[in-house]
């Protein structure tokens, strides 16, 4: 009866059970990190938000997104440009484009300059940007590898804009040197504990929206889409609609991810957006499990860990080494580490979080074999 309880509260209570575990974490790394490693975990919660994206857009929506460092790009650079002008002050140009010359920022510098329309922006211009090519791109039937092959086109070409666009958006070398953020001084560690607490705030806040549209009806629509799509169209639903509400949200998160990436790491450049990038974002929601929840999160994590580690121990082998444990991981546990089946429901039963349902099934199972 005991355990029966339990499980019944467990269930009940779940995902506040997990809100609180989560909070309880956030709160305990800094106590127990230094400010350089609570600086890397900030890192990797940009990539992590980006990760929760493409696992909505992905996992749940079955489009294969191999081109999220665009959105990540563009919520960095809007980012960027705003922490930019704030340390130079009203009027001046940045240096590098006053050795070309330039002696007024672009307009679309200027857009940036307030603090509240650059907030709204490095979600918005994801999001509208990411709506637009949905709608024509999934208005046209594009879909599958097609989508995906399309996806990374469209990251390669914007590295090559911004490298070209050298006067203006620092070319190869990006932007970089910033002072402040939002009149808070970067170099300050309380500050950088500030930022910590915003990236891992707005990572829980992303799972905690993803998990409400996995278990409401817009779920259920985007998982009809990505499994019969013309039944879908016979039931009288729009199926290219749909798919852009879910990849404009992926995009949101990945332009949020890159806009906290700027004050954090202290530089942007076409090299942190490129295909290469992009493809290691999608790394860590393979190895976490792309159709569960918390999977993008935590194996992303994981492989950022593992990618500075394994960088800082073998200099020269550590890429072989992480394209071992990919391939390991898609060799034993293709679903990822999230969908691994044998831990958790016997960590579940140790707890007495197993439903009786679900225990008579397992010993049903037993006596049969």
């Amino acid at each position: 009866m005991q355990r029966l309880n339990i499980s019944e509260l467990y269930t009940k209570y779940k995902l506040w059970i997990g809100v609180i575990a989560a909070m309880v974490l956030i709160f305990l790394a800094p106590a127990v990190m230094d400010t350089y490693n609570v600086g890397l975990l900030s890192k990797y919660l940009c990539y992590a938000m980006v990760a929760v994206g493409i696992g909505l857009a992905w996992g749940e929506g079955g489009m294969l997104t191999l081109g999220q460092g665009l959105f990540f790009g563009l919520g960095a650079y809007v980012m960027a440009m705003h922490m930019k002008m704030s340390d130079i002050g009203p009027g001046q140009v940045p240096d590098f484009m006053a050795q070309y010359g330039i002696t007024e920022l672009p307009g679309f510098w200027k857009l940036f300059a307030n603090p509240v329309v650059t907030a709204i922006g490095v979600i918005a211009v994801p999001g509208i940007i990411a709506a637009v090519l949905g709608l024509l791109v999934f208005g046209r039937g594009v879909r599958g590898a097609y989508f995906a092959i399309l996806s990374q086109a469209l990251v390669a070409a914007f590295a090559v804009l911004l490298i070209g666009q050298s006067k203006t958006t620092g070319g190869t070398n990006g932007l970089s040197d910033f002072d402040g953020f939002f009149g808070y001084d970067l170099t300050d560690p309380a500050n950088k504990e500030m930022i910590y607490y915003i990236c891992a705030f707005c990572v829980l806040a992303m799972v905690l929206i993803s998990y409400w549209i996995r278990h409401s009806f817009m779920g259920e629509l985007v998982i009809g889409v990505r499994d019969q799509e013309n039944r879908m169209k016979f039931l009288g639903y729009n199926p290219a609609s749909i798919k852009v509400f879910v990849f404009s949200l992926a995009a949101m998160f990945a332009g949020l991810g890159g806009a906290m990436f700027v004050p954090v790491v202290g530089i942007i450049s076409p090299s942190d957006i490129g295909v290469t990038p992009s493809i290691l974002m999608l790394a860590g929601v393979v190895i976490g499990g792309r159709t569960t929840l918390l999977g993008p999160v935590i194996g992303t994590l994981i492989v950022r860990f593992a990618e500075t580690q394994l960088s800082e121990a073998y200099p020269s082998a550590w890429t072989y080494i992480e394209g071992a444990m990919f391939i390991l991981v898609i060799a034993f546990v293709p679903m990822g580490l999230g969908q691994f089946k044998g831990v958790w429901p016997w960590i579940k039963d140790k707890l007495g979080l197993t439903g009786p349902s679900v225990k008579a099934a397992t010993m049903t199972k037993a006596v049969n074999a």
